[in-house]
């Protein structure tokens, strides 16, 4: 069975918002370090859907790197002081931004893309991989 861009762009957005959803159901019974890192391996994990939606026939490796280079780079960002900035202005920035830079959080990143990038090369079609 071959899985279409079209497939992929259907499934994509309801993964996300499962990850999304059991970002936000631990945040609701958790108050410490699962709260915190699970959050951010769940970020990446969105950010993995996001690429995925964007260019569905990309090779899941580049997929995964994609995600993980994004995820970083918005991790590095907080040095600057801008996402906080814009993080006391809109929750929605707050979300997608951050507020304050984690080394940690740069290694729990690729936690929650490399599962799915393995699940996403075992998916594809035989005469793709």
């Amino acid at each position: 069975m071959s899985i279409t861009p079209r497939t992929v762009r259907l499934l994509t957005p309801m993964a996300a918002a499962l990850f999304l959803g059991v970002a936000l159901l631990i945040r609701v019974v958790d108050d410490g370090a699962l709260r915190q890192y699970s959050g951010t391996a769940l970020y990446g994990s969105m950010v993995w859907a996001a690429v995925l939606f964007l260019k569905p026939a990309m090779r899941p490796v580049l997929v995964g790197v994609l995600a993980t280079v994004f995820c970083w780079a918005v991790e590095c960002a907080q040095l600057t002081g801008v996402p906080a900035e814009l993080s006391a202005r809109s929750l929605l920035a707050r979300l997608v931004l951050g507020v304050q830079f984690d080394p940690v959080d740069l290694a729990w990143y690729p936690v929650g893309v490399v599962p799915l990038v393995v699940l996403h090369q075992l998916l594809r079609a035989p005469g793709r991989r």
